[in-house]
């Protein structure tokens, strides 16, 4: 009898609840306070809001953005917003006898995370000891720091190991080293540190067992006792909103980019759902849906923090769904007429048993209906398979687009037989842990095959099932697409690790491989050999064909090498035209030798450049590993010592490194920090040799010249220092000091010898080339000295006509304009063209002594310098022929119509007081040869 009357009370208890469901005609003012500022977090609550949910429950509802995460909780209890978005630290609040109740979970675990650096060895949380971290507020209650904090305690990193510095929610301060470690959303700061190339390990509370609650929906205990109707209302919308909003990513993202904020652009609001979804887990769990275990696991993570006591109760604090507050007193007073009722009441009971199998049962279909929703809308690829068979028992359409085929060909299809067969062998290993309920779930990366033959990498996610009684086992497959994000990763690695011209290995990946070779070699007592390659005239080719061209040659290069070595060894670009080779292994020193010349010999074989023809050859130089050297730097360094000995030798050869070479290195070394103190120590002196007009014998011309008086190896060759000095950049300042002597000299035989009387210096292309005015300072300087700029030529080489650049231009024209003079020294030696010629103002050439030691009647050199001669002349250019040493080879010239002579057969450059008595004691005879030639 009490069973039947129960069945009528709860039926008006039903009728009531129903009546006090109806919304009112007016709507309903509430308030709803973010901990956030607008994002993906809270797009249910948007998706109530626009879609007409909270209307529908007769509620006007304000979505306020959150300045703090702490503000829902003060806003509350203070009653300026019913409604508010709390972590878990409002457990902590109930404690503290703030009245909260949690409506309900929409994250079911936290996607707080530290975020550190890489350091490029295994993550390690205990690198945060003796650091800086921003965890929380430093000025308000812990909020999600709380769970943190149990986590690094729990890894024996407490709080007072590391320093905690205000949160900025900036990951610039992250990126800049001005923290080491933050606090992050797993669903929002990734996102940023991907997009920058930012490395970083993150660490979760859950790797230690903390598994704290998300984002979760509370009120106050006056809102629920004023209003619970309202209370129920808003919940049920709020929930119904979030389903919505998981089901459906993309246009939730652009309903929040139209209606509330445009602060994260569409890409970022997609990567927060997607990351949300394991997270929310909509698929597997009701929304809202909260765990009094989990509760009382998280009241245990913080009696263990020592925040709150042990065993402590929270009634009241979790919202029951389906409490009523129908009493039931009134029922009692029925008993005087059970007996006329008793019929009635079983009428009832069973017409409410009915009703209520009916409403189970639609409870049920509508569960189904949305289970099924949900599994097909899924962004995952959902399917449940027969651990037994592998068959597949569901597929959603997510899953068969990322298999790349329909649903029938899958059914015909068991599971892991498109996948990669080196993960598949994996996956099983799991899969016999997961049959013999040894685990309960695991994660892998897989490959697999699609029909097109293509590889897609995925994620997989793989849950048992509870079977049911006398069926086989089965799990759940979640699989996500990404094969984007490994591509990006493994060109990121391509980039870091080869050289993107020739694919070869780039520095960084040579002196890997290089370490990982000695360290085998020091196993195996075996030798390696490390070639240092070179390639001669390269910047020719560069200049005259172009760089496009040059790289087509590098290109044509590395792949000749590479086919002189066997796969095992490892070629490797360093940097413009330099190569290396590890040669592993070796068992005779002749071996390398015999791939040293093939290499060679490969590159000394033409480079067809389109409709060009180009000709390098190599310098290559060779060091053994352990012989020469016991670590990298040592290696690399004798191998570019014997390189630049091969050079010196003549190129086109290779040279094995010597102790002898480590010598003239350090000797090199020494002589260039010498060279530094030379110019303020007054060691540099100034010798002058003549140059002869050849008709007249008249000597109204010189070329400067530089010495080295070295306080300690007396005079050193211009040949030895002058390229220590192109190589440090003193030629610059060497430079300046030769020009101001020059023009010194020049004044005073101008003024006492010849009024027209010319200095010749020679300009380095390092000089000419630099940055800035470099002339400016020369012409202002020769008018201090009333000095026109005839009184000086400066001597340039032919390479420097072959660059192109406007600096090389710019400098000639402001020669011409200065009215100082161009000789191109050394003329024929180099890669010259006759178009230079015409396109640059040169007013001497000087032809190389490599023509004049040979000179005979009837003779090639003969032949060619009479040609230069003829050319130089038809130019306007005036020629001047160095090395004249016999007066056979005067005579020649002169017949020829050389213009002016220079070598010792006239006199040996000498310093510059000796030269000036030279001058002096030759005055006459070359003012009457000037007379006679008049």
């Amino acid at each position: 009898m009490t069973v039947r009357f129960s069945a009528l009370a709860a039926l008006c208890a039903a009728a009531a609840l129903l009546l006090a469901a109806v919304p009112a005609l007016a709507l309903e003012q509430v308030t709803l306070q973010l901990k956030h500022v607008h994002q993906f977090q809270f797009a249910g609550y948007y998706a109530a809001q626009e879609l007409g949910y909270y209307r529908d429950a007769g509620l006007d509802v304000r979505i306020l953005e959150g300045t703090d995460g702490n503000a829902p909780e003060r806003d509350v209890i203070a009653g300026k917003a019913e409604y508010g978005t709390g972590s878990s630290s409002l457990l902590l609040a109930r404690m503290a006898g703030k009245p909260v109740v949690v409506l309900g979970v929409i994250f079911q675990h936290s996607p707080y995370a530290l975020a550190m650096r890489q350091s490029g060895a295994e993550p390690d949380i205990r690198r945060l000891i003796g650091k800086r971290a921003m965890i929380g507020s430093l000025t308000d209650d812990l909020g999600n720091a709380d769970e943190l904090l149990a986590y690094l305690t729990k890894e024996g990193v407490p709080s007072t190991s590391f320093q905690r510095v205000e949160h900025s929610f900036n990951p610039d301060d992250l990126i800049s080293g001005k923290v080491d470690a933050m606090a992050i959303y797993t669903t929002n700061e990734p996102d940023t540190f991907d997009r920058l190339g930012f490395p970083y390990d993150i660490y979760s509370p859950r790797a230690v067992g903390i598994d704290f609650y998300g984002d979760n929906l509370f009120t106050s205990e006056q809102e629920l006792a004023n209003h619970p109707a309202r209370v129920s209302a808003f919940r049920a919308a709020s929930m119904r909103g979030w389903q919505w909003a998981m089901s459906h990513q993309e246009e939730a993202a652009d309903m929040i980019l139209s209606k509330y904020s445009r602060r994260s652009d569409r890409q970022h609001l997609l990567y927060e759902a997607r990351q949300m979804v394991p997270l929310v887990q909509p698929v597997l769990v009701e929304i809202g849906y909260m765990n009094p275990d989990r509760w009382q696991h998280i009241a245990d993570v913080y009696a263990g923090l020592g925040m709150m006591q042990r065993q402590a109760r929270f009634d009241g604090f979790m919202y029951r769904v389906d409490t009523s507050r129908t009493s039931l007193a009134w029922l009692y007073r029925l008993l005087v007429g059970v007996v006329l009722l008793l019929v009635l009441g079983a009428a009832i009971h069973f017409s409410l048993l009915a009703r209520e199998r009916k409403r189970a049962l639609e409870t049920i279909r509508h569960g189904e209906q949305r289970f099924r929703t949900m599994f097909e809308a899924s962004p995952l690829g959902i399917a449940l398979i027969d651990s037994i068979t592998y068959e597949y028992r569901d597929i959603n359409a997510r899953y068969q687009e990322i298999l790349g085929r329909s649903q029938h060909e899958l059914r015909t299809l068991r599971w892991l037989e498109v996948g990669h067969p080196d993960d598949v062998v994996q996956i099983k290993a799991q899969m016999a842990l997961l049959t013999t309920q040894q685990i309960s779930s695991f994660k892998a990366l897989s490959r697999l095959f699609r029909p097109d033959g293509t590889v897609t990498w995925i994620d997989v996610s793989v849950n048992a099932i509870e079977p049911e009684a006398g069926s086989h086992p089965h799990h759940l497959c979640m699989i996500e697409d990404v094969t984007a994000k490994k591509q990006s990763e493994t060109l990121i690695w391509q980039q870091a690790n080869f050289d993107t011209l020739t694919q070869l290995p780039n520095r960084r990946m040579f002196l890997d491989r290089l370490a990982h070779d000695m360290l085998k070699s020091q196993r195996d007592r075996s030798r390696i050999a490390v070639l240092f390659i070179d390639l001669d005239h390269f910047k020719e080719v560069n200049d005259t064909l172009g760089h496009q061209q040059g790289d087509v040659l590098l290109i044509d290069a590395a792949r000749r090498i590479s086919a002189c070595v066997r796969k095992s060894d490892t070629v490797a670009r360093l940097g413009g035209d330099e190569f290396t080779v590890i040669l592993t292994e070796l068992e005779a020193a002749d071996q390398v030798e015999r791939i040293a010349q093939a290499i060679l010999d490969r590159l000394r074989q033409p480079f067809d450049l389109g409709p060009e023809q180009a000709f390098v050859s190599a310098s290559i130089g060779i060091t053994l590993y352990p012989d020469d050297a016991l670590d990298i730097d040592d290696l690399l360094k004798h191998a570019d010592q014997a390189m630049y000995a091969a050079k010196g030798a003549g190129r086109n050869r290779y040279s094995y490194f010597t102790p002898t070479l480590q010598v003239a290195a350090l000797n090199r070394m020494r002589l260039t920090s010498d060279l530094r103190g030379a110019l303020k120590s007054q060691q540099f002196a100034l010798y002058f040799q003549p140059i002869v007009h050849l008709g007249s014998g008249a000597i109204h011309k010189a070329e400067a010249l530089i010495r080295w008086n070295h306080p300690q190896r007396g005079l050193v060759s211009p040949l030895e220092f002058i390229p220590l000095a192109e190589a440090s950049g003193l030629i610059v300042d060497i430079g300046e000091w030769v020009f101001h002597e020059s023009a010194r000299w020049v004044q005073r035989w101008r003024q006492q010898v010849h009024s027209e009387f010319q200095v010749s210096l020679n300009q380095s292309p390092l000089e000419f080339q630099r940055e800035g005015s470099s002339y400016q300072g020369w012409l202002a300087h020769l008018q201090s000295l009333a000095l026109p700029g005839q009184s000086l030529v400066v001597e340039i080489t032919e390479g420097l006509l072959l660059d192109a650049s406007s600096a090389v231009s710019n400098r000639l024209l402001q020669l011409r304009d200065a009215g100082i003079q161009v000789a191109l020294d050394d003329f024929g030696t180099g890669y010259s063209s006759l178009s230079y010629l015409k396109k640059f103002d040169i007013d001497y050439l000087k032809i190389d002594r490599s023509f004049t030691r040979n000179l005979a009647p009837d003779s090639s050199d003969m032949a060619l310098s009479e040609a230069i001669i003829v050319m130089a002349h038809k130019l306007g250019l005036k020629v001047i022929a160095e090395g004249v040493e016999t007066p056979e080879q005067r005579d020649l010239l002169a017949a020829a119509g050389c213009d002016y002579g220079q070598g010792y057969l006239f006199a040996k450059p000498m310093p510059a007081d000796q030269f000036d008595a030279f001058l002096r004691d030759n005055a006459m005879p070359r003012a009457a040869s000037i007379v006679k030639a008049n």
